[in-house]
């Protein structure tokens, strides 16, 4: 593995994170994994996540990790990781359209987000974020990026320390700690995504709407 972008606050590596674990020094996990939905859009002909037709990537990084805190993204329709604290939702409604199943009344337009571990900062707060998912158009070459402002509000009540994220796709999670004066580590396995993270990094572009 090597280090494919760093800055004073983020350094990505461009590798497999259940071989190459330099993301397992840090204090904080933050992460979009992949969780067996073999995603594919109806819009956009995306690249096929690595590891997403199962939840054993999910798992084998979580074991990894072990008991040290963690917000985890994942969906109701695949078994959540074991010793969820707390489950967070993200509420995708004001979006470009919607997803799920079109034979069904109603749309899919939430996210499932798993708090693992302890040591959560802040005052207490609802556990639904609504914050709008990120309109196709702009979505570059990635298929399921998280929107910065969301990752902000997610990493606010993260305990001190190094955020960790071991599917970096398209560098929110990156962004978001960087945002809020947080050192990163992160890990993506796809070139081409650690490119749009590079430049969405060295262009200091902190929102992703603004690309």
């Amino acid at each position: 593995m090597s280090i494919y972008y760093q800055d004073d606050f983020v350094t990505l590596y461009h590798g497999d994170c259940l071989v190459e674990t330099a993301w397992l020094e840090a204090d904080v996990l933050v992460t979009d994994p992949p969780y067996g939905m073999a995603y594919t859009s109806g819009r956009k002909k995306y690249k096929a996540i690595e590891g997403d037709k199962t939840l054993n990537v999910r798992d084998e990084s979580l074991k990894l990790w072990g008991e040290k805190p963690a917000l985890v993204f994942g969906t109701w329709k695949q078994p959540r990781p074991e010793n969820v604290k707390q489950l967070i939702v993200w509420d995708k409604r004001g979006g470009a359209g919607f997803s799920g199943d079109l034979n069904m009344v109603w749309a899919d337009i939430t996210e499932e987000i798993y708090v693992l571990g302890s040591g959560w900062v802040g005052g207490r707060r609802p556990a639904i974020y609504s914050i709008p998912t990120i309109p196709p158009a702009n979505r570059s070459n990635h298929p399921t990026p998280k929107p910065v402002t969301l990752l902000g509000s997610l990493i606010e009540c993260c305990p001190p320390g190094v955020i960790a994220d071991p599917f970096a796709g398209s560098g929110s999670t990156l962004i978001a700690a960087r945002n809020a004066n947080r050192k990163a580590i992160g890990i993506e396995y796809e070139e081409e995504y650690c490119e749009i993270i590079a430049t969405r990094l060295s262009q200091q572009a902190f929102n992703f709407e603004e690309l």
